[in-house]
């Protein structure tokens, strides 16, 4: 009996894939912000000479290093699973993901890879506009990466451009209609601002953490105003996209929104459930309170319009886990309106000149720091889980993915990974928390470098000579 109660190896696989996905996709989803938000800091400081930026931009080129160390460190265990736990989803779907994540270091990483040296460490060996076109080409990595691993996963969510040959296996047909697949371009555009808006709220926290301290800092105003103008004017944009991404899902995945949703009846003037539990069993939403009308008006865009539930779909292709969708999706959507409140908020602040002399503002920022990861790990949840039961929708089912490997196997090495990552990420993320603590100074010293390479006849590049202009209070 009590092995009737033990997890499964697809259970445990699919546990261990979540677990490392999770502590990989918050340092991406940080790092793809903060290196635009660098290339922004060293943009203004070429333009203006103005030393608040420069100071700021190597406050977090030292954060910047050590999250984007974690991300490659978590992603490359992560990428292991793939022949070790699920080898029969990578051999049928290796035509098609195969060549998308060999793009994707081919370019990306390889761009990341080459001038990541020159971002960090040669600000006082190269020339101004060498060092901040070597920002700039990291920062498009990011992004350059973001497109190609968002367009496999895109691929698996909504697949197109490919053919079945006899042994089953998905080989491409038109790899423009791979890449673009019909969810990719919402998909792209909502996850890449989210990550735009995680960085936005780790660097608003950590400037107005140091505004509590002292609110004359003006590299603490600088790093908090940025951050406050992307709440204000990105977070409701976000809100469009993710309307827009929205409708694409309820087209191609309609079982996906209706366990958003809670809707397990097909009806007119569907409600918006705000609270309450899907229970599979039952065929019902317990407990629910929601708004009538609202959730044909946001999905079809028609009060009147029929909403589709999950009992009109086959049972097999309802999500695994109800629950887990419906409030994953939830804290998602809340968070997200909670930044757009907190945008709006700098917004008349700043408008009545109080930006940086109201505490409370800086507070709420302050508790707001984490909210951007757990939004993005949310709404991923919401992605991965509602896919299930398949790893390729519609077409590949996860326990058809699985390989032939036993339960306590994967059992030991979840609980292998569980000892090592939080040893171990939890320690470089004490540490991203001591640099964040320091407050941003004068003359703010970079990542450590050795010194400088000298030549007969040859001085050092004038990138940090001193600027005879005082430092703006603002």
């Amino acid at each position: 009996m009590l092995a009737d109660h033990l997890p499964s190896a697809l259970d445990l696989a699919r546990s261990q894939f979540a677990f490392t996905v999770v502590w990989h996709f918050l340092f991406p989803a940080f790092t793809i912000g903060l290196a635009s938000y660098l290339a922004v800091l060293e943009a203004f400081w070429l333009a203006t000479g103005r030393d608040v930026y420069l100071d700021t931009y190597r406050y977090w080129l030292k954060i910047f290093a050590v999250a984007f160390a974690m991300g490659v460190v978590s992603g490359l265990v992560m990428s292991y699973q793939f022949g070790t736990n699920w080898s029969v989803f990578s051999d049928k779907a290796a035509p098609v993901l195969g060549p998308l994540l060999g793009y994707e270091v081919l370019t990306a990483f390889f761009l990341e890879a080459g001038f990541l040296g020159v971002m960090l460490f040669g600000l006082e060996r190269v020339g101004r506009r060498l060092h901040f076109l070597a920002t700039a080409l990291v920062a498009g990595g990011t992004l350059l990466s973001a497109f190609w691993i968002l367009s496999a996963n895109s691929w698996m969510q909504t697949p197109a451009g490919h053919v079945l040959d006899a042994d089953g296996r998905f080989v491409p047909e038109s790899w423009w209609a791979v890449i673009f697949n019909p969810s990719f371009p919402y998909r792209f555009a909502h996850t890449v601002t989210a990550a735009y808006l995680t960085t936005a709220m780790i660097v608003g926290a950590v400037g107005a953490w140091h505004l509590l301290r002292d609110r004359f800092n003006p590299r603490a105003r600088l790093m908090f105003s940025m951050a406050m103008w992307m709440a204000a004017f990105v977070a409701p944009v976000q809100l469009v996209l993710g309307d827009l991404h929205g409708g694409n899902t309820y087209h191609h995945q309609p079982a996906k929104v209706a366990a958003m949703e809670g809707h397990f009846e097909s009806e007119r003037r569907a409600p918006s459930i705000l609270f309450g539990w899907p229970d599979a069993e039952s065929g019902s939403t317990k407990w629910q309170v929601g708004i009538p009308g609202l959730a044909s008006l946001y999905l079809a865009h028609d009060l009147d319009a029929e909403v589709t539930g999950l009992k009109a779909l086959p049972r097999d292709t309802w999500p695994t886990n109800l629950p887990l969708v419906f409030w994953a999706f939830r804290v998602m959507v809340g968070l997200g309106l909670l930044m757009i409140g907190l945008g709006l908020w700098s917004l008349y602040l700043r408008w009545k000149d109080r930006l940086y002399e109201t505490p409370w503002l800086h507070r709420f920022a302050v508790a707001m720091g984490p909210s951007g990861l757990v939004a993005v790990t949310a709404g991923w949840v919401v992605t991965e889980a509602g896919r299930q039961p398949f790893t390729v929708y519609g077409l590949l089912r996860t326990a058809d993915s699985l390989s032939p490997v036993a339960a306590p196997a994967v059992a030991t090495s979840l609980a292998a990974f569980a000892v090592v990552y939080f040893a171990v990420f939890g320690a470089g993320i004490w540490y991203l928390m001591h640099l964040f603590n320091q407050a941003p100074r004068p003359h703010e010293p970079g990542p450590p470098v050795g010194q400088p390479v000298r030549t007969a006849g040859i001085t050092p590049a004038p990138a940090l000579a001193a600027d005879p202009r005082p430092m703006p209070a603002e």
